[in-house]
């Protein structure tokens, strides 16, 4: 914020309590008032012009670059009650500490686990990060479909279907479609912000919006143990019950292969809730036909 001693700045204003646009810059002065009724004394608005937001929406400030440079750590903390806390950075790490501690949960938003300690009364004395992981962040394309590590944010895998679909055959790309369009209606854009693939999966929730198009689908989900062997298993497969999957405690879910579609195949997502945005589902579904 300038004061009234400075040059006046030109473009467009920013209230200097607020942040946003107004008429500031109609009078030489402009005394402010804040939502909160404070009255901000005599002062020159913050132009956009001053700031260098050409490459964000809405002009926001730019994401302090130091932050961006910063080294990740593993920690490893201790919290109340005897809870420890680590973030392994290699897949191996991972695996020692799933070794050691089989009970352990996985943690990426802690959208499910967070929910259980809160509102449950479940207590995880061993809570594992893997959000630092790169086998687990993988997203790419092969020959024969798509790899998506399990730790891959539900908003980051939407935004790279979305991708896939332009750039790749239709008739390749029904399950993306099905798989994309199921997301616009997943919860709300802050929890699709935190909220992995392989969270949603392991849950085994059976209003989950996403498997019963996996299997749909024809997914493989991979499977590795605490000595680094790898097991497939059809998405099928892998629920065997309620809030039930077939991994043991030693494993943990590496990633989902997503075949392409073969010609005159199509997969269809189906959700039916109280609301179309952001509500639980009474009935979901995921279809596939081939002619």
């Amino acid at each position: 914020i300038k004061s009234s001693s400075e040059n006046k700045p030109s473009g467009e204003f920013i209230c200097p309590s607020t942040g946003k646009p107004c008429s500031c810059g109609e009078s030489k002065f402009h005394n402010c008032e804040s939502s909160s009724g404070a009255v901000f004394g005599e002062c020159w608005p913050v132009s956009y012009s001053e700031i260098d937001g050409s490459f964000y929406n809405e002009k926001e400030l730019i994401f302090p670059p130091e932050l961006l440079l910063r080294n990740n750590l593993p920690l490893k903390l201790h919290g109340f009650g005897g809870i420890n806390w680590f973030r392994p950075l290699k897949l191996k790490y991972l695996l020692d500490l799933k070794s050691n501690y089989p009970e352990a949960k996985l943690i990426v938003g802690n959208t499910e686990v967070g929910i259980e300690i809160n509102f449950k009364n479940a207590r995880y004395p061993i809570l594992i990060s893997v959000t630092h992981v790169p086998e687990l962040n993988v997203l790419s394309i092969k020959e024969n479909g798509l790899e998506i590590g399990s730790s891959v944010r539900l908003s980051k895998l939407q935004e790279f279907l979305k991708k896939v679909i332009a750039e790749r055959d239709k008739s390749e790309t029904s399950s993306c479609r099905a798989i994309s369009d199921q997301l616009k209606w997943f919860a709300g854009k802050q929890v699709k912000n935190a909220a992995s693939v392989g969270g949603n999966i392991c849950t085994a929730s059976p209003i989950s919006d996403l498997n019963p198009l996996w299997m749909a689908a024809r997914a493989v989900f991979q499977i590795i143990d605490s000595k680094g062997k790898i097991r497939t298993v059809l998405a099928k497969d892998f629920f065997l019950g309620y809030r039930k999957v077939d991994i043991s405690q030693g494993e943990i879910l590496l990633s989902i292969f997503l075949p392409w579609n073969k010609h005159c195949e199509f997969v269809k997502e189906f959700k039916q809730s109280h609301r179309r945005e952001d509500d639980i589902a009474l009935v979901n579904a995921g279809m596939r036909v081939h002619l």
